[in-house]
C-alpha cells in the first residue's frame, strides 16, 4: 500500500487523478476551440494511465467535467492565501485576478459540458461565488492592514469589476488588455 495524501487517496492515485485532471483541462480546452471531440479514452491516454485508472476516479464524463470545474475553483481560492504570503497585498490581489482569468478561460472551454450539467439538475457552482468572495476578502484585508488597499470596498464589488473585465475581454488573445484593465481597477482600490 502506498503513502496517503491529504485527500485520502495514496500518492499514486492523487498523482493520476492529477493527471488526469490536467490532461481534461487540455483536451476540453482543444475541443472548445474546435479541435476533435473529447473522448474519456483519449484523456487517459494523454493522462498516461488506462481507462480504468479514469473510470476508478470518474465513472463518467459529467463527473470528470465537474471535478475539472471543482479543481480549478480550489486551485483559485487556494492561491489567495499562498499569493498573500508571498507578495504585499496589492500585489497579491492583483496576481490572484490574474488567476481568476485563467479559471475563467477555463470555465469557457467547458461551458457547453457545464451547462449540460446544470439541465441535468447537478449544481457544480454550489458556494463558487461565496469561496471567490472569500478569497478576495483575505487579500482586501491583508491590503487594509498593510495599508496598500483602501478599506471602503466590498469584496464582493471587486469580484464583480473583475468579473466584469473578463466578459469585457473575453476573448483569450486579449490578455494584454485584461492585464491593462486588471491594473486599472487595483489602482482604484489603493488609498489617496
Amino acid at each position: 500500500m502506498g503513502t496517503s495524501t491529504r485527500s485520502g487517496l495514496r500518492a499514486d492515485a492523487a498523482r493520476n487523478r492529477e493527471l488526469l485532471l490536467a490532461a481534461a483541462v487540455r483536451a476540453f480546452t482543444a475541443e472548445s476551440r474546435g479541435g476533435p471531440a473529447t473522448t474519456l479514452d483519449g484523456i487517459a491516454k494523454d493522462a498516461g494511465v488506462g481507462i480504468g485508472t479514469l473510470y476508478r476516479h470518474f465513472p463518467n464524463r459529467d463527473s470528470l467535467v465537474e471535478a475539472v470545474y471543482r479543481n480549478e475553483l480550489d486551485r483559485l481560492c487556494a492561491a489567495a492565501e499562498q499569493l498573500r504570503t508571498e507578495l504585499p497585498a496589492d500585489q497579491a490581489l492583483r496576481a490572484w485576478m490574474d488567476r481568476f482569468v485563467d479559471y475563467v478561460i477555463t470555465k469557457k472551454h467547458l461551458a457547453d459540458s457545464l451547462h449540460a450539467l446544470v439541465a441535468c439538475g447537478h449544481n457544480p457552482f454550489t458556494q463558487s461565488r461565496e469561496r471567490m468572495v472569500e478569497a478576495v476578502r483575505l487579500l482586501q484585508q491583508a491590503g487594509v492592514a498593510d495599508g496598500t488597499l483602501r478599506d471602503d470596498v466590498d469584496a464582493a464589488d471587486v469580484l464583480v469589476g473583475t468579473s466584469g473585465i473578463c466578459m469585457a475581454v473575453a476573448d483569450p488573445q486579449a490578455r494584454e488588455q485584461a492585464g491593462r484593465l486588471l491594473d486599472l481597477l487595483v489602482d482604484g482600490l489603493r488609498p489617496r
